[in-house]
């Protein structure tokens, strides 16, 4: 039995409705901060959100990693290493093909964060 809870699973992060309300409009629950930390400090690295934005921006909706790995100085377990964060945070998704995997961004999560950080517009009168 692992000695690390997972996070309450209260707030279904694969869902197309908001999880919550912006951030602007009222305070974000301590379950629900919980549950959508791991997805926000996964991006706070500036390798895996380079990463990110080339796996939700590839054309055919998924990208090899034999094509991640040559847009980096880095070595390639480092690469395998940012993408298993990416993953483990439920950002993408994963399907190995013989000896290469192929990532796929998860876009109900990327509009939850993306609903999460939505802020109005300040009205004016």
């Amino acid at each position: 039995m692992s000695k690390q809870a997972a996070p309450p699973a209260l707030v279904d992060l694969s869902a197309d409705a908001p999880c919550c309300p912006p951030l602007a409009s009222r305070r974000v629950p301590a379950e629900t901060a919980a549950v959508l930390a791991p997805a926000l400090k996964a991006l706070g690295d500036p390798v895996r959100l380079q990463l990110m934005s080339m796996i939700a921006s590839a054309a055919d909706g998924e990208v090899c990693v034999c094509d991640l790995t040559p847009a980096f100085d880095l070595s390639g377990p480092t690469i395998s290493h940012h993408l298993k964060t990416l993953r483990e945070a439920g950002l993408v998704d994963a399907d190995r093909r013989g000896t290469w995997v192929y990532y796929r961004a998860r876009p109900a999560v990327l509009r939850q964060l993306a609903a999460l950080l939505t802020v109005e517009p300040a009205t004016t009168a």
